[in-house]
């Protein structure tokens, strides 16, 4: 479970998509060569905690201890306070660095701003939803083909969009697990325009650049072709 190369954002990406409450994974971190930081996932959100390599033992906070294994071990009992924020979180769930990781997530945006809170219990119901990937995008109307302005959020198999940013209720959620494709489409007088394909309609939406519009073809496909494996997987299950 330890990951070298791989930045926050990233780890922040694989334990929202793939892991659970729980979830841990231990990478470099940029700051400086004797310093690692353990990123754990905790309900929605994704927290980073700084070990310090002495050469000798592993420093982390308050705490010392002589291997990687004593320290886990440690913290499968005793709760870690999640910063600021008041979460607590066990680790439970090594991710292992031999499972298939996108590169995509790599130019992935994710957002996991979390509301202060004094415990778990009061944070959680008051967290706002989370995305692997959100921004605004130009959309295409269904009835008047017009062109509007919308802020979309991508998480877990939930594509929804909302009137603007600070929009609480979306417009609508698309549910992902009923889409067939996902491609670029050159059929619009706009540039960077790429569809989405359900079964009662095809939504048009178009990015400011191509990079952003490549962005999110890539990672939507990907979305798609995990739930397509989980949906090979249950009907291989069944039939067995």
């Amino acid at each position: 479970w330890y990951h070298d190369n791989l930045t926050r954002h990233a780890a922040e990406a694989l334990l929202l998509s793939n892991g659970k409450d729980g979830s841990y994974l231990l990478r470099k971190s940029n700051e400086r060569e004797d310093l690692y930081s353990l990123s754990v996932r905790g309900k929605d959100s994704v927290k980073h905690f700084h070990i310090e390599h002495t050469g000798t033992s592993l420093k982390f906070g308050f705490n010392e201890f002589s291997s990687l294994k004593e320290m886990v071990m440690h913290f499968a009992n005793q709760p870690l306070i999640g910063s600021e924020t008041g979460t607590l979180i066990v680790l439970k769930h090594p991710y292992p660095r031999q499972v298939e990781e996108p590169s995509i997530y790599e130019s992935v945006r994710v957002h996991t701003a979390m509301q202060t809170g004094r415990t778990e219990s009061d944070l959680v119901p008051n967290a706002p939803s989370l995305g692997t990937k959100e921004g605004y995008l130009v959309k295409q109307g269904k009835i008047v083909k017009n062109w509007k302005t919308r802020w979309f959020t991508l998480h877990r198999n939930e594509l929804k969009y909302f009137k603007d940013q600070t929009a609480t209720e979306p417009i609508r959620a698309l549910d992902l697990t009923e889409c067939s494709a996902v491609q670029f489409d050159y059929s619009q007088e706009r540039v960077n325009c790429f569809c989405l394909v359900f079964p009662l309609r095809t939504y048009y939406l178009c990015a400011k650049t191509g990079i952003e519009a490549d962005e999110w073809i890539k990672i939507l496909r990907w979305k798609l072709s995990q739930i397509r494996k989980q949906l090979e997987e249950r009907n291989a299950t069944l039939s067995s």
